[in-house]
């Protein structure tokens, strides 16, 4: 007979057990694949016990976006920014200001008896954003998105992943790498939280066009999907406040319960990210450790990233496209598609020009 819920034993903040109640933990949340049987609530809950520690590595004391679902992932998703309702006492939030200048709440994920609450909640994937609750201003990590459009090989991610490896160490940076759950991969680098995330913005963009000059083939720079091609998109607007992640070793909302997993960037081109699961990811974890756990050693500056952005300024280049859901920003391109755009109906700042 199914049960009813189970209570769970975590650490909470202070180090000390926590109960968590956790609800029909039967319920499916992936269901079976030719790659792995079925994942209930009471296996992802395993499985986030298995990952607790390197996993709170990239949550711990940040704002959390928590991509949810009602009836698993054939079922409802949606995101919750607000925290959900009845938040543990031992848990705690952090105010965070978007990008319309409403300030409200957010999680903070310290402690793996919070973890096991979210899922709980519904929650499959947990999207950090790059920076600590002391300071929601300054992020302390550099994220590209590596974003292969169809037709691209994950060879080729490699190759631009390794590519852009190059452009950042030149820069002074440090890149660690992870899968995405998914096609692509996300290259992370710690550094200081002096900047605010236009400049650490700016200075990613800086780093897209230098990895584009070098790979011009290969990757692009380019908004719009109707001029990617079949190159893979660098994604700089991951680095634009209020866009977040999938947290390292966090589960994506795909069939088969594909992870977000670090590697070493020896082992980048030799894994298969299909392999990577919740099913898998454990062992693996078990006999290789954690790949980032040094992310945070030696955190760099953004100093010579911006500067390549102020070098493309003195070239002619400026701004590009912020996400829709961004006000309209000074020396923005126009938000309307190129093979829609109408020249006469656009001035040359990119604002429209109303009849």
């Amino acid at each position: 007979m199914p049960a009813d819920a189970l209570t769970l034993t975590a650490a909470g903040p202070d180090g000390h057990p926590r109960e968590v109640r956790l609800s029909s933990p039967d319920k499916v949340v992936w269901p079976a694949t030719d790659h792995g049987p079925a994942i209930t609530k009471a296996d992802l809950a395993a499985y986030l016990d298995a990952v607790a520690v390197p996993m709170l590595r990239g949550l711990a004391d940040r704002p959390v976006t928590l991509q949810r679902v009602r009836g698993g992932i054939e079922g409802e998703e949606f995101y919750s920014k607000n925290p959900p309702k009845g938040v543990p006492d031992f848990s705690r939030t952090t105010i965070c200001t978007y990008p319309s200048g409403r300030s409200h709440p957010q999680l903070v994920v310290d402690d793996a008896a919070t973890l096991l609450w979210t899922a709980q909640m519904g929650t499959v994937t947990w999207h950090p954003w790059p920076v600590r609750s002391g300071d929601n201003d300054h992020p302390d990590e550099v994220r590209i998105d590596l974003d292969p459009q169809p037709g691209r090989a994950f060879a080729d991610v490699v190759e631009a992943a390794r590519g852009l490896r190059e452009v950042m160490t030149d820069a002074g940076l440090t890149p660690f790498v992870k899968t995405t759950g998914n096609r692509g991969v996300h290259v992370f680098a710690a550094v200081e939280p002096r900047l605010e995330f236009l400049e650490v913005r700016h200075a990613v963009i800086g780093l897209a066009r230098e990895l584009e000059r070098r790979m011009p083939e290969l990757v692009t720079t380019a908004w719009w999907k109707e001029e990617r091609g079949s190159k893979i998109f660098v994604d700089y607007n991951q680095a634009t406040r209020d866009r977040t992640l999938a947290t390292a070793w966090s589960p994506r909302i795909l069939p088969g319960a594909p992870v977000s997993v670090p590697l070493t960037w020896d082992r980048l081109g030799e894994v298969d990210p299909a392999s990577l699961t919740v099913h898998t990811v454990p062992g693996l974890l078990a006999e290789h450790g954690d790949a980032w756990e040094g992310l945070h050693r030696d955190p760099g500056v953004v100093d010579a990233a911006y500067a390549l952005w102020e070098a493309d300024l003195e070239r002619g280049l400026g701004e590009l496209n912020f996400p829709p859901d961004h006000p309209k920003m000074p020396g923005e391109p126009p938000r309307v598609q190129p093979s829609k755009k109408v020249a006469e109906h656009w001035d040359e700042k990119g604002n429209r020009i109303e009849g």
